[in-house]
């Protein structure tokens, strides 16, 4: 008893990486509450006004929930942060609401990215 089997160990080792992995996963999100009568129409998000309901994408790459009482939402794209920071660049592309890592002498090449936050 006591012993810890190499299967084990590798078991543990995945376990904590994707405890890691999901901490750094999550999207940023945010929230607010209205007072009552303040949200009639709908919400607005970045000056657009959005209707009452589930929001699958915002023009700023939002997901977000609108109700009468409540502005919920959160990213759609995580924020790059590991990677090669004085040879590559990252610029957020609207259309995929991502981050592209690209270098910066050559932008058609992609740069690898380790980690992102959300």
């Amino acid at each position: 008893m006591g012993c810890v089997s190499l299967s084990q160990k590798g078991f543990l080792a995945f376990l904590v990486v994707m405890g890691i992995v999901v901490t750094l996963g999550d999207a940023y999100c945010f929230s607010e509450a209205y007072k009552p009568g303040q949200a009639t129409k709908g919400c607005f998000i970045d000056g657009k006004l959005y209707p009452f309901g589930e929001i699958e994408r915002t023009e700023n790459c939002h997901r977000c929930s609108c109700s009468q009482t409540r502005l919920s939402c959160c990213t759609l794209f995580h924020t790059p942060i590991g990677y090669d920071k004085e040879n590559c660049d990252a610029v957020f592309n609207k259309e995929t609401c991502d981050y592209d890592v690209v270098q910066k002498n050559d932008p058609s090449k992609e740069c690898s990215v380790y980690s992102r936050v959300g």
